[in-house]
């Protein structure tokens, strides 16, 4: 017993320090984005870091206001990805830092598309409830 509490202590350590240092990145990224002067990366915000256990990757996830706009933010972060992951390698505490890979956070607009969808269906006028009938076959 003593064993299994040991390793799910570790995997909890483990998750803990994954989200200590997905956390700091997000923030160092997001210090390095204030000093980048790319119009493309004006409107960007960072709504989060997915680091692996290992700490050899981390997914910088990122939204904006405009979905079209995604694939030119992509590149913009592509061609800073060296300048970020040196900020992240000399502003942590990390023995190495991790290869960064940027996505489009899509949890925003899929709330947002719930919610118009939710608002739609309150709109559509309700539908008369049809009345029980009592159980009886009616015969012509």
């Amino acid at each position: 017993m003593a064993q299994r509490n040991s390793r799910h202590n570790s995997r909890g350590q483990a998750g803990a320090r994954t989200a200590k240092a997905g956390e700091r990145i997000r923030r160092v990224v997001a210090e390095e984005l204030e000093l980048i002067e790319d119009e493309r990366l004006d409107l960007v915000s960072l709504t989060g870091v997915e680091v692996d256990r290992d700490l050899h990757r981390a997914v910088v996830y990122f939204t904006t206001f405009d979905r079209d706009d995604d694939p030119e933010i992509v590149e913009a972060f592509e061609e800073y990805r060296g300048n970020l992951r040196h900020a992240v390698s000399q502003q942590t505490s990390l023995r190495r830092a991790p290869e960064l890979e940027f996505r489009a956070d899509d949890t925003l607009r899929s709330a947002e598309r719930i919610e118009r969808l939710l608002m739609q269906e309150a709109d559509r006028p309700s539908v008369p409830e049809v009345e029980a009938d009592d159980g009886g076959e009616t015969s012509d």
